[in-house]
């Protein structure tokens, strides 16, 4: 990172400014746009959106694609002091029906493309008593030639409009977490939280202004704006935005735009080495990915061989973009790494792992992981009994299993909720899916609890053929016997096409088939 704590998300592209104003920041297969652009761009289309009847703490509601103008609308709200609802642009006419409700924004930015449908549900909304938010199009708030540097440095003087001051603890964005077409947990987030998740993730990638970060992770999550494009005006690099993840199209990108850097989630790197191995494969600028949870020891050695990069671990979450990582220059495989820190604030962060009863544990003991630091969630919007059962003290219980080595770093055992009880014991799903997908029939696979009628739980993996595989599930079962417990081997099998997802890749395993299913291979009544 260059410099001390900017605070803000406005503050933090300003000082990028300030340092180099004619560096080229944005980077997109439509055009670039240089730092000092940027600032013209984001405070000419916060004069748009004031001129639209908006200012600071309107709740505005964003299908946000991952392209240059909802990019910028992003952070002209920001400036305007607005708070952003990032909403996933494929969502159904019934699920932003279901936000809008529950949010009622008093703006909704969405594109051309979108706006009948958005438009639908807004209505829908209203007619059942929202109040009737404005429908404004990014394209029509953001300049059209945000592409043309050289013009809007031009024009930053019309941006002079005196914006309101917008401070730290202002609430930035609502992110939504959970839910369809009812109440969604918005986790709230602030300035602050942002801004120094940019200002840390340099420093905790080893990154400077000769890297490029390219993203290609969902604006309505947090990864991307708070690593990747906070990051990338932290240390005063450039940003390479792609409008969506395409596996065949990933190693040619990176290419095309210099990218040396990237982050991954859920099953981008599987993905990309399911790809035909091609001999170019390591023939690209990029040298680091960030991702989590760590992928095995050998499998982590083998992705970084075919794309001759170096793989960094982490941690967070949207309730709080500091949470682990692997320290500098070392490689702990497995683990989720230590406790992240400031770069220029030095200690700010706390973990610690308590039992079921409250107890703090130790070394080599499994609890679950709790957090201390100035960029907790605030709480969910509107949620004050969710807000209170997830934050007591100071402290935001994770909901995720870990155990602490003597070295300090943590490794990840299970979600606090996904921990299946099967005959007296408790199972990680993810040890079963780790073993799982180590047989060659198997393309990706998902563990889950089911009802038992020996009361507790029975133990169901859901398994996609690799290609062109025919999977006998009776001999899956011998090779899980072998290499787990009993109690850990799963009684019920199912083929299935594919995973269920989140719009974050994660494997949505509340969408998977429920019950039992035709076709379904009971191991139990097989023996």
């Amino acid at each position: 990172m260059t410099g001390g704590y900017a605070g803000t998300i406005p503050g933090l592209l300003d000082a990028a400014a300030g340092r180099d104003p004619d560096g080229v920041w944005l980077r997109t297969d439509a055009g670039s746009l240089t730092f000092s652009g940027a600032v013209a761009a984001v405070g000419l289309t916060a004069v748009a959106m004031h001129e639209a009847g908006l200012g600071k703490g309107d709740l505005v509601m964003i299908t946000a694609a991952s392209t240059p103008p909802y990019l910028l609308c992003w952070l002209a709200l920001a400036r305007l002091g607005a708070v952003t609802v990032a909403v996933n642009p494929r969502g159904t006419s019934a699920e932003l029906e279901g936000l809008i409700g529950q949010v009622q924004p008093a703006a909704l930015v969405t594109d051309g493309g979108q706006a009948p449908l958005v438009r639908t549900a807004a209505d829908a909304a209203v007619a059942a008593g929202a109040p009737a938010p404005r429908l404004l199009l990014a394209d029509d708030l953001v300049p059209a030639y945000w592409a043309d540097a050289g013009r809007l440095a031009a024009a930053d003087g019309a941006a002079a409009w005196p914006l309101p001051a917008v401070t730290p603890d202002d609430l930035a964005v609502l992110i939504p977490t959970s839910g369809t077409t009812g109440r969604s947990k918005l986790v709230m987030q602030t300035h602050r939280a942002y801004a120094m998740a940019g200002e840390g993730f340099p420093y905790w990638m080893q990154l400077t202004a000769a890297d490029r970060l390219m993203t290609s992770l969902p604006l309505f999550h947090i990864n991307a704006p708070a690593y990747s494009v906070m990051g990338s005006l932290a240390c005063g690099g450039g940003l390479v935005l792609l409008d969506r993840f395409s596996a065949s199209g990933f190693l040619d990108a990176a290419r095309r735009h210099g990218a040396t850097e990237f982050n991954a989630i859920g099953a981008m790197l599987e993905i990309l080495m399911r790809q035909p191995e091609r001999g170019d494969d390591a023939d690209t600028p990029l040298r680091l990915c960030y991702t989590g949870p760590a992928p095995e020891r050998d499998r982590q050695l083998e992705i970084e061989r075919r794309f001759g990069l170096q793989i960094v671990v982490g941690y967070a979450m949207s309730e709080s973009p500091y949470g682990l990582i692997w320290a500098r220059g070392t490689r702990p495989y497995g683990t989720l790494g230590s406790v992240r820190q400031h770069p220029v604030l030095g200690t700010v962060n706390e973990a610690r792992v308590l039992d079921e009863a409250g107890r703090e544990l130790g070394q080599g003991e499994s609890g679950e992981l709790q957090l201390r630091n100035p960029v907790l969630t605030p709480g969910y919007w509107g949620m004050p009994e969710e807000t209170a059962r997830v934050l007591a003290g100071g402290w935001l219980r994770t909901g995720d299993l870990v155990t602490v080595g003597d070295d300090g770093t943590y490794t990840f055992v299970a979600r606090v909720k996904e921990v299946i009880r099967r005959r007296g014991e408790n199972l990680s799903p993810l040890e079963v899916e780790d073993v799982l997908a180590e047989h060659p029939d198997v393309l990706e696979c998902a563990v889950v609890g089911v009802p038992s009628e020996l009361s507790e739980e029975e133990v169901k993996a859901f398994i996609v053929p690799a290609g062109g595989a025919q999977p006998d599930l009776a001999s899956l079962r011998a090779f899980a016997a072998q290499r787990l417990a009993a109690f850990k081997v799963p009684r019920y099998w199912q083929l299935i096409g594919e995973l269920p997802r989140t719009p974050t890749a994660r494997v949505a395993k509340h969408r998977l088939p429920q019950g039992h299913q035709a076709g379904e291979y009971d191991a139990e009544e097989a023996l």
